[in-house]
């Protein structure tokens, strides 16, 4: 599990501090979904890089971010590399930037293993194949290089690459981003079924609240930097009490009058 505890996070740039996160407090538990749902600037991937601890050298945090029960706010970096990968890992947005455009697929998706878990080449590539299977790309995918990939292709296998070193905990930002409708919903069921089957905990960082509703038991909405509103997502339509979560379901709502 996760716990964030009061976290806020601000940005200064000469005299102007700019806050992105203020006194947010929310639990990530294991074994299911939660999403972090807002708008573009809410805050939602200033937390998810809080918790990983890939801020800029300038952000200045406070509050507490429990892994597993360990602070992790202000741990040196040689001491986030025993939790990073291995207990919590990242899906980043925009596969196509996550992959050195030189290297193989099967390589880099075999380096963390070999540098986390302290595997030998062979057996690191082995399992890199394996992974890469899970996903539904094949083991042949390993010979591939980044461009030869369709954009869902490369989200496969920036999957693999995160669930490499069997993590507890993954944090999905915007997995979906730029893909059509249906790859959409292959990537969706891909993450799902990696959650349900490692009985890991995921966040999933989003703007689609339609995917949002459909993946996670919770959603936490996020609006200036501020934690507004936490609902489960069968209660969403109904029962949701912010005004900002509110205009996130009406919108929705109409989207799906205009195409109806």
């Amino acid at each position: 599990m996760i716990e964030i505890e009061g976290l806020s996070v601000s940005y200064r740039s000469g005299k102007k501090e700019e806050q992105a996160l203020s006194g947010v407090s929310l639990s990530l538990p294991s074994g299911q979904i939660t999403g972090l749902v807002g708008e573009s600037g809410s805050g939602k991937t200033t937390l998810v890089m809080a918790i990983l601890g890939l801020l800029p050298p300038e952000a200045r945090v406070a509050g507490r971010i429990l892994v597993d029960g360990v602070d992790v706010v202000g741990m040196a970096e040689n001491e986030r590399d025993r939790f990073r990968w291995r207990r919590v890992a990242l899906v980043p947005q925009g596969s196509q930037n996550a992959f050195n455009p030189v290297l193989s697929i099967g390589s880099q998706v075999a380096e963390p293993l070999r540098v986390h878990r302290g595997l030998g080449r062979r057996e690191a590539e082995r399992r890199a194949r394996m992974l890469l299977d899970e996903v539904g790309l094949g083991s042949k995918a390993a010979e591939r290089f980044p461009h030869e990939l369709s954009g869902g292709q490369r989200q496969r296998a920036a999957l693999a690459m995160a669930l490499s070193c069997d993590p507890a905990f993954l944090l999905a930002d915007e997995p979906t981003t730029a893909l059509d409708v249906l790859i959409q919903a292959e990537i969706a069921d891909l993450l799902k079924r990696a959650v349900r089957e490692r009985k890991m905990g995921m966040a999933l960082v989003t703007h689609d609240l339609p995917l949002a509703s459909g993946l996670c038991e919770t959603i936490c909405v996020l609006d200036g930097g501020r934690l507004v509103e936490t609902i489960l997502a069968k209660d969403l339509a109904r029962g949701a009490k912010h005004p900002r979560t509110r205009a996130l379901v009406a919108a929705l709502l109409e989207m799906e009058g205009n195409l109806s």
